[in-house]
Protein backbone atom coordinates (compact mmCIF):
# COMPACT_ATOMS: atom_id res chain seq x y z
CA UNK A 1 0.00 0.00 0.00
CA UNK A 2 1.25 3.98 -0.86
CA UNK A 3 0.16 6.20 1.63
CA UNK A 4 -0.32 9.90 1.27
CA UNK A 5 -0.81 12.78 3.66
CA UNK A 6 -2.00 16.63 3.66
CA UNK A 7 -3.28 18.89 6.06
CA UNK A 8 -4.43 22.60 5.95
CA UNK A 9 -5.56 24.85 8.50
CA UNK A 10 -9.04 26.36 7.31
CA UNK A 11 -10.82 29.59 8.77
CA UNK A 12 -13.87 27.37 10.31
CA UNK A 13 -14.84 25.97 13.37
CA UNK A 14 -14.35 22.08 13.55
CA UNK A 15 -18.44 21.67 13.31
CA UNK A 16 -18.49 23.57 9.88
CA UNK A 17 -15.36 21.55 8.41
CA UNK A 18 -17.36 18.30 9.33
CA UNK A 19 -20.21 19.57 8.05
CA UNK A 20 -18.86 19.89 4.13
CA UNK A 21 -15.73 16.94 4.88
CA UNK A 22 -17.94 14.32 5.98
CA UNK A 23 -20.64 14.85 3.44
CA UNK A 24 -20.16 11.78 0.22
CA UNK A 25 -22.47 14.17 -1.67
CA UNK A 26 -19.41 17.18 -2.21
CA UNK A 27 -17.15 14.06 -3.39
CA UNK A 28 -17.78 15.31 -7.47
CA UNK A 29 -16.93 18.91 -5.98
CA UNK A 30 -13.74 17.94 -4.97
CA UNK A 31 -12.25 15.76 -7.25
CA UNK A 32 -13.69 15.52 -11.06
CA UNK A 33 -13.27 11.79 -11.66
CA UNK A 34 -16.25 11.51 -9.07
CA UNK A 35 -19.68 10.92 -11.82
CA UNK A 36 -21.85 10.14 -8.67
CA UNK A 37 -22.95 8.83 -5.30
CA UNK A 38 -25.49 6.31 -3.97
CA UNK A 39 -26.01 7.10 0.10
CA UNK A 40 -28.14 4.72 2.02
CA UNK A 41 -31.33 6.30 2.94
CA UNK A 42 -30.59 6.42 6.69
CA UNK A 43 -27.27 8.03 6.64
CA UNK A 44 -23.50 7.39 7.75
CA UNK A 45 -22.84 5.70 10.42
CA UNK A 46 -20.59 3.17 11.43
CA UNK A 47 -21.14 0.11 9.29
CA UNK A 48 -22.90 1.90 7.16
CA UNK A 49 -22.09 0.91 3.11
CA UNK A 50 -22.37 3.25 0.18
CA UNK A 51 -21.23 3.57 -3.10
CA UNK A 52 -18.96 5.92 -5.62
CA UNK A 53 -19.21 5.94 -9.28
CA UNK A 54 -15.35 6.94 -10.76
CA UNK A 55 -14.78 7.81 -14.19
CA UNK A 56 -11.69 8.44 -16.30
CA UNK A 57 -11.33 8.17 -20.15
CA UNK A 58 -15.08 6.54 -20.68
CA UNK A 59 -14.20 4.30 -18.25
CA UNK A 60 -16.27 3.71 -15.18
CA UNK A 61 -16.29 1.97 -12.13
CA UNK A 62 -18.13 1.37 -8.59
CA UNK A 63 -16.11 1.65 -5.60
CA UNK A 64 -17.40 0.63 -2.65
CA UNK A 65 -17.29 2.58 0.61
CA UNK A 66 -17.63 1.24 4.20
CA UNK A 67 -17.67 3.14 7.17
CA UNK A 68 -15.22 1.92 9.71
CA UNK A 69 -15.09 5.08 12.18
CA UNK A 70 -17.92 8.05 12.48
CA UNK A 71 -16.97 10.76 15.39
CA UNK A 72 -18.44 14.01 14.24
CA UNK A 73 -16.95 16.73 14.51
CA UNK A 74 -13.10 14.77 14.59
CA UNK A 75 -12.63 12.00 12.81
CA UNK A 76 -13.63 9.64 10.54
CA UNK A 77 -12.44 6.29 9.03
CA UNK A 78 -13.56 4.63 5.75
CA UNK A 79 -12.78 1.95 3.73
CA UNK A 80 -13.26 1.70 0.21
CA UNK A 81 -12.64 -1.74 -1.92
CA UNK A 82 -13.14 -2.46 -5.70
CA UNK A 83 -10.91 -1.43 -8.92
CA UNK A 84 -9.80 1.12 -6.08
CA UNK A 85 -8.71 -0.83 -2.40
CA UNK A 86 -8.13 2.18 0.28
CA UNK A 87 -8.41 3.65 4.07
CA UNK A 88 -9.28 7.54 4.14
CA UNK A 89 -8.81 8.90 7.29
CA UNK A 90 -10.58 12.12 8.04
CA UNK A 91 -9.35 14.44 11.20
CA UNK A 92 -10.37 18.26 12.51
CA UNK A 93 -8.63 19.44 15.30
CA UNK A 94 -9.44 22.82 16.50
CA UNK A 95 -7.49 26.11 16.50
CA UNK A 96 -7.90 28.58 18.31
CA UNK A 97 -10.01 31.52 16.84
CA UNK A 98 -13.09 29.94 15.17
CA UNK A 99 -9.77 28.00 13.02
CA UNK A 100 -9.53 24.26 12.58
CA UNK A 101 -6.61 21.57 10.69
CA UNK A 102 -7.95 19.62 8.33
CA UNK A 103 -5.71 16.41 7.66
CA UNK A 104 -6.23 13.62 5.25
CA UNK A 105 -4.57 10.81 5.05
CA UNK A 106 -5.35 8.03 2.13
CA UNK A 107 -3.61 4.39 2.16
CA UNK A 108 -4.55 3.06 -0.96
CA UNK A 109 -3.08 0.44 -3.98
CA UNK A 110 -5.26 -0.11 -7.55
CA UNK A 111 -5.93 -3.91 -8.10
CA UNK A 112 -6.36 -5.97 -11.49
CA UNK A 113 -5.56 -4.84 -15.13
CA UNK A 114 -7.99 -2.00 -14.90
CA UNK A 115 -6.11 -1.10 -11.87
CA UNK A 116 -3.12 0.13 -14.04
CA UNK A 117 -5.30 1.89 -16.03
CA UNK A 118 -6.43 3.33 -12.72
CA UNK A 119 -3.25 4.24 -11.56
CA UNK A 120 -1.52 5.60 -14.74
CA UNK A 121 -4.86 8.18 -14.87
CA UNK A 122 -3.70 9.27 -11.19
CA UNK A 123 0.05 9.49 -12.44
CA UNK A 124 -1.26 11.34 -15.34
CA UNK A 125 -2.79 14.09 -12.93
CA UNK A 126 0.53 14.27 -10.87
CA UNK A 127 0.18 11.46 -8.70
CA UNK A 128 -1.41 10.72 -5.66
CA UNK A 129 -0.21 13.41 -3.15
CA UNK A 130 -1.26 16.13 -5.90
CA UNK A 131 -4.66 14.40 -6.21
CA UNK A 132 -5.41 14.34 -2.20
CA UNK A 133 -3.83 17.81 -2.04
CA UNK A 134 -6.15 19.41 -4.30
CA UNK A 135 -9.57 17.45 -3.33
CA UNK A 136 -8.17 18.94 0.32
CA UNK A 137 -7.70 22.29 -0.84
CA UNK A 138 -10.98 22.18 -2.66
CA UNK A 139 -12.82 21.23 0.57
CA UNK A 140 -11.09 24.26 2.16
CA UNK A 141 -12.32 26.58 -0.32
CA UNK A 142 -15.65 25.47 -0.38
CA UNK A 143 -15.75 25.74 3.56
CA UNK A 144 -14.50 29.47 3.59
CA UNK A 145 -16.90 30.20 0.37
CA UNK A 146 -19.53 29.42 3.00
CA UNK A 147 -18.38 31.28 5.25
CA UNK A 148 -18.11 34.09 2.96
CA UNK A 149 -14.34 34.44 3.36
CA UNK A 150 -13.15 34.07 -0.27
CA UNK A 151 -14.92 34.99 -3.46
CA UNK A 152 -16.57 31.45 -4.73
Amino acid sequence: MTTVEVSVEVDAPPEEVWAVTSDPKNLAQWDKHVVGVRLPPGGIAPGVTYEVTMGFMGVHTVVKVLVKEWEPPWRAKIELSGLLEAVVTTAVASLPYERSVLRQQVDYRFKGPLGRFGAAGVNAVGGAHLALRRGVLAQKHQIEVGRGLVPP
